[in-house]
């Protein structure tokens, strides 16, 4: 089950010649693969691009009609060792991960496929995730391209430039025979648009033609002495030849008035924010129309020295716009510059900043800056910062609480971090390492659990050097997902820890999906998929490679019996690895599967349960351990108004999914039987009709009744 749907939206893949086809960046970015005769296609989910793997997923069937095979990568190495079927064949391949935290994990197979070079187009659709809304450390892609010497494509984002850029890349890969990189931030991936489509195309050779027609080629493959005719080829063909496609298909633009005595050197991907900014500086009209000098680098490597020398004749200063650190356009840039002994000022990092995403106002400010250093009469007024009045932000700090980024209403893995900080009450505190995923905010209050996290599932093997040598100390807590576990932690981590007789503990946290990437299926997912094989038992494959102590909690929530576990795993004398597989179902997803189950069953007059949990405010000691033990967003303080209580007593708001785990916490941790459920009933039976009818009857008799023996206060 994915975040979303796109059964509907994939229909519009079937447009043909001369038709509008309108969408966003990620469902244009699949038509131009059909258009320009994909033959397979792959990947791994990860923001900006996880609903492209949605979208692939959901358009099954119309890559079956044209020939086209499709399938969801275990990860981005197997994505990357993929795009091996372009090699020999005359391919063209395609394939999808997020940057940067993918290219680390492709970096092997993205070497080897470099070096041997492909014969068919080998497109890689990176999804770019840098800035403050990034989920991952800040570091780019381009160090991967130009340590591996393939070529990356950064279009401007718009929907024409963004299926532009994946028919060149297709072209330039087979012109130089070296892979192409796609970068597409997220600014392109949601930009909305249109554009004129053109007919589908099956593929020139598909994969079943290609395995009946077996073809093997010495030079392309990765083995001394080939490597080394590998780097040489690099530099004397591949190298020319994408240079030479990117001046004769004209891939970068050129803006503005070329005679400029200054000019802008920009990413494609900044070109909105660019714009925008010489709008609001008054040097660029409401649809991009300027006199500014512009080049717009929409293949960001390799750089092609004569046109930079060329756009930079005559110029007093250029600016170069590049978003993240390090500058390595700048720096190529400088060094064109130094060797061809022009004496132009360059500027970069430095009037912009060094690092951080440059948002509308970071560009607006930067861009004021340069015109007013080195072109002041290019500016029509004096420095624009701002078409609007500053609005004062008041400081919330004050009069809100902090609310930390935390699990979802009803999330199945808040309880494990419960147990864990009830069992460490009574153990002590222990060195948790913690891995990628929804699992990693336990770091955050109010659990505060988790010392590391080193990569998707690499949780247990960030934890394989604590090793007590005499196996009656502490033992470490390591935390890993399912999905980072068929990922990379079945080997990485519970294989390493098996083979060299780790003796610390596992959780393994089973939520059924790939949940923290918008809930798509993995190998243990308990649904019926029918393009996948599913269920597969996580189990089972850790018995497979040879851990002895293994428990499965099939729910959760219970507390207590998590609890009990982990205490057990933590002092059991049993040698090797512990195991605990805590299974329960993402409720984010549980709750996309069964409210449109629910409401269709109440549509259609059938009896509907729900339940709710309440708090009794007569027995609520306000001690509110209850949250400092769950922090579920649905639990709140109320004031009951007593006089004679100082506290507020906890309180359940309307958001709560009735999973249960306020209960079980108080419940484990012994603190108050306040805890209530209940169940609400659409289109009950005439028998609870009457039995909820007399119920409130006799309640309100007894509320009557206690008031009046109330002692009330003028």
């Amino acid at each position: 089950m994915a975040e979303r749907s796109f059964a509907k939206e994939v229909q519009k893949l079937k447009k043909g010649e001369g038709e509008t086809f309108t969408g966003e960046g990620i469902l244009a970015i699949t038509k131009a693969l059909l258009e320009n005769g994909v033959g397979y296609v792959g990947g791994y989910q990860g923001s900006p691009i996880s609903h492209l793997m949605d979208v692939l997923a959901d358009s099954q069937e119309i890559l079956t009609e044209l020939g086209v095979h499709f399938e969801a990568s275990a990860s981005e190495a197997t994505a990357t060792a993929m795009l091996a079927a372009s090699v020999h064949y005359p391919i063209r391949g395609a394939v999808t991960y997020k940057s940067v935290v993918g290219t680390n994990v492709a970096s092997d197979a993205l070497s080897n496929l470099a070096s041997g070079g492909v014969t068919g187009g080998a497109l890689i659709i990176v999804g770019e995730d840098y800035g403050e809304g990034s989920s991952i450390m800040q570091e780019r892609t381009y160090a991967f391209a130009m340590k591996s010497q393939v070529w990356m494509l950064d279009p401007r984002p718009n929907l024409p430039s963004i299926v532009k850029a994946v028919g060149d890349s297709f072209e330039m890969s087979e012109i130089s025979n070296t892979p192409v990189m796609l970068q597409v931030g997220i600014r392109s991936c949601h930009v909305h648009g249109h554009f004129t489509a053109s007919d589908n195309k099956r593929p020139q050779m598909n994969v079943s033609e290609a395995l009946e027609n077996p073809k093997r080629d010495l030079q392309r493959i990765v083995l001394p002495p080939a490597t080394y005719i590998h780097e040489e080829e690099k530099l004397t063909k591949r190298l020319p030849a994408a240079q030479k496609f990117i001046i004769d298909k004209q891939i970068n633009e050129r803006f503005g008035t070329p005679s400029g005595k200054v000019g802008i050197i920009l990413q494609g991907g900044t070109y909105n924010t660019v714009i925008r900014a010489l709008n609001r500086l008054g040097l660029a009209d409401l649809y991009g129309d300027t006199n500014v000098d512009m080049l717009v680098l929409n293949c960001v490597y390799p750089l092609v020295p004569d046109q930079i020398l060329d756009f930079c004749e005559g110029k007093d200063a250029v600016l170069i716009v590049e978003e993240g650190q390090p500058n390595y356009v700048e720096q190529q840039i400088a060094h064109m510059l130094y060797q061809s002994g022009k004496s132009v000022k360059l500027e970069g990092k430095g009037i912009l900043p060094m690092g951080g995403e440059y948002t509308g106002q970071v560009m607006v400010d930067g861009l004021g800056d340069f015109f007013s250093q080195h072109a002041p009469a290019m500016l029509p007024v004096a420095k624009v910062t701002t078409n609007e009045q500053p609005i004062s932000i008041p400081d919330l700090s004050k009069s809100l609480p902090a609310r930390p980024p935390g699990f979802c209403t009803g999330c199945p893995e808040r309880p494990i971090f419960a147990a864990t900080k009830l069992v460490e009450e009574e153990l002590g505190e222990h060195h948790i390492a913690s891995d990628i995923g929804c699992h990693l905010f336990s770091i955050m209050p109010p659990f505060d659990l988790g010392a590391t996290t080193m990569g998707f599932g690499l949780g247990p093997a960030s934890a394989s050097a604590f090793h007590n040598a005499d196996k009656k100390g502490r033992r470490s807590i390591s935390f890993v997902g399912d999905g980072g576990f068929w990922h990379n932690g079945l080997t990485s981590s519970v294989g390493n820890a098996v083979f060299n007789k780790n003796d610390n503990v596992i959780v393994i946290v089973d939520n059924f999906y790939s949940a923290a990437t918008g809930g798509q299926d993995i190998l243990s997912s308990r649904a019926d998929n029918p393009t996948k094989q599913t269920q597969n038992s996580i189990v089972d494959a850790c018995k497979g490679m040879g851990v002895k102590w293994i428990r499965q909690i099939d729910r959760t929530y219970d507390v207590t019996k998590m609890r009990d576990t982990l205490k057990e795993a933590l002092t059991t004398e049993a040698e090797g690895p512990k195991v605990i597989v805590a299974s329960s179902e993402c409720m984010l997803n549980k709750q996309r599967r069964v409210k449109p189950q629910m409401a269709k069953a109440a549509k259609d007059g059938k009896r509907v349960v729900r339940p709710r949990f309440g708090v009794d405010e007569d027995i609520c000691t306000g001690d509110h351990a209850c949250m400092r033990l769950s922090g579920c967003p649905s639990l709140s303080v109320k004031d009951t108004g007593d006089p004679l209580r100082d506290d507020p007593v906890a309180a359940i708001d309307q958001t709560c999914v009735g999973c249960g785990n306020c209960g079980e916490v108080a419940d484990a941790a012994v603190l108050c039987p306040s805890f209530f459920q209940a169940e609400i009933i659409t289109n009950p039976s005439n028998f609870e009709k009457r039995r909820a009818s007399r119920t409130g009857k006799i309640i309100a008799w007894l509320q009557t009744r206690r008031d009046a023996k109330r002692v009330a206060f003028a």
